[in-house]
């Protein structure tokens, strides 16, 4: 069958949306199909009565400032997607109940960091500097890796880039520990290991290194209208270079010749063919939509073997109050049970709590503002007998103990201002993203299936002739900045396999 498009892109997710820009901008004819009616998948946004939520972005690393731009805001750019930015100095307020507890605000920039530590922790700030030397040693040796696409010159790597060869097979907490980092130091340098969603005694150093720099150095950005406006403008430039995008429009089926190359799909009742897929629905799900005896079963091996990565709940307040009478001055604040990420993660005794008018104070209507709870969590801890006419019960349970809390630990009336309440668990996520468990962050980067060990094997994770993955389950993990990577590093590839192919 004759391909009507050069490039079929499945999902218009963050990973989709960046990879249908990139081949479309490039002369690629791309179909973008999305089974929901708008684009960006958790980069959106919903209303609740007078207020407009943020459903998923807590902040945004790689987009830098004015004048010192990273590789985040370069990927937008470079497909002509214009996004409104507003910046956040401070990086976090860290709070841990309990024995050996603290409470802690952490300020951006390398030197400022560094000294919010030194405060909390006298001594300790050469060490942490020695991290941020190691984390920009990291960067240099990666940039070599990329511009050799994933063959550097061996020689290379071991006289010039050595920091990075010893460092880059240790989880975060190793490299800590051998640079000497007292314990109360690493766990306040650790807090964001929720953004990643896998501890710091399991989670790769240059991982967490890479995006812990990105949010030290420069600070975190917001789009001044949620996370819809970066979807609604990739769309926009996509379509301006005449892409072509069909919304309510759920894939069933991903087809194969007989050779076993994908080369096309199914959709709404019909089938559509392509040179190139791109997918940015999880393997697992995809593989259930193809002929069984297509899929190799190195490919099968490899997705079964794999964790689904962690969920969420959130609770969206819209309050009557303006975040100044409620003495609010924090964007970001953690609030955790223990101060070790690893009791943390063995708990669920982490939630994050951000005040997004900090930020961007006419994100809501004027006298009021917004909270966003998110507290970490698996779908697999979901009560087992829990059943529809429980799951009301179970969502309201979840607000009154977080509120409550957080009423208690911040001493902030906020129950008798809320005016609108939403509240999303791993279920609600399940149905919304079509993903097992309702994960949010693809498959989990465990000790073996870690950010180095995808990125050396990257040519062997999935091996379908003509089908490619973008999005949380591809090499980097989930996170909004991840997902623009993996569009762009997949959509540039596939744009070289068809130029090969003239």
């Amino acid at each position: 069958m004759e391909p009507l498009y050069d490039v079929i892109v499945v999902g218009a997710g963050n990973g989709g949306l960046v990879a249908a820009g990139t081949t479309q901008k490039n002369g690629y004819k791309t179909l973008l199909l999305e089974k929901h009616n708008l684009p960006g998948g958790c980069a959106t946004s919903f209303k609740r009565g007078r207020f407009e939520f943020e459903p998923s972005l807590h902040e945004l690393s790689g987009i830098g400032i004015p004048g010192h731009r990273d590789y985040v805001y370069d990927i937008l750019q470079d497909i002509g997607a214009d996004v409104d930015w507003r910046y956040e100095k401070n990086m976090f307020r860290a709070i841990v109940t309990g024995p050996n507890g603290y409470d802690v605000t952490v300020k951006s920039g390398i030197n400022e960091f560094c000294k919010s530590i030194d405060d909390a922790v006298p001594g300790c700030k050469r060490k942490i500097k020695k991290l941020f030397n190691i984390a920009k040693h990291n960067a240099k040796a990666q940039a070599y890796i990329t511009k050799k696409r994933g063959n550097p010159n061996k020689l290379v790597m071991f006289f010039r880039y050595g920091t990075f060869l010893r460092a880059a097979s240790h989880s975060v907490e190793e490299l800590e520990i051998a640079l000497g980092i007292p314990e109360k130091a690493r766990n306040i340098v650790n807090t964001y290991w929720g953004y990643l969603g896998v501890p710091t005694d399991e989670l790769n150093a240059m991982h967490y290194l890479n995006m812990l720099r990105g949010y030290v150095e420069y600070g975190a950005a917001m789009p001044a209208k949620r996370s819809h406006e970066i979807s609604e403008a990739i769309i926009k430039t996509f379509q301006k270079n005449g892409g072509e995008v069909w919304y309510n429009s759920k894939v069933t089926g991903f087809l194969t010749d007989d050779k076993g190359r994908v080369n096309g799909v199914e959709v709404n009742g019909q089938k559509i063919y392509a040179k190139e897929v791109i997918s940015n629905i999880i393997p697992n799900n995809v593989f259930n939509m193809m002929d069984q005896s297509k899929v190799p079963a190195v490919d099968l091996k490899l997705a079964n073997s794999r964790d689904f990565g962690i969920s969420v709940c959130t609770i969206y307040l819209g309050l009557d109050c303006t975040r100044e009478e409620l003495g609010i001055e924090d964007y970001t604040t953690f609030i955790m049970n223990n101060p070790n990420p690893r009791v943390q993660h063995d708990t669920n005794g982490i939630y994050i709590v951000n005040c997004l008018n900090t930020v961007i104070p006419e994100s809501s209507p004027d006298g009021t503002c917004t909270l966003f709870f998110t507290i970490l969590c698996y779908g697999k801890d979901l009560p087992k007998d829990l059943t529809p006419e429980t799951y009301k019960n179970f969502k309201n349970e979840i607000a009154d103990k977080y509120i409550s809390e957080y009423e208690k630990l911040t001493k902030k009336d906020i129950r008798s201002h809320i005016e609108e309440i939403s509240i999303a668990t791993p279920v609600t996520f399940a149905h919304y993203l079509d993903t097992p468990d309702g994960t949010i962050y693809g498959y989990r980067l465990s000790d073996w299936d870690c950010l180095m060990a995808r990125v050396a094997h990257e040519n062997q994770e999935y091996t379908i002739p003509g089908l490619s993955f973008v999005g949380g389950h591809h090499i980097r993990g989930d996170g909004y900045c991840s997902a623009y990577f993996t569009g762009s590093f997949v959509g540039n590839r596939v744009v070289r396999k068809l130029n090969a192919q003239k």
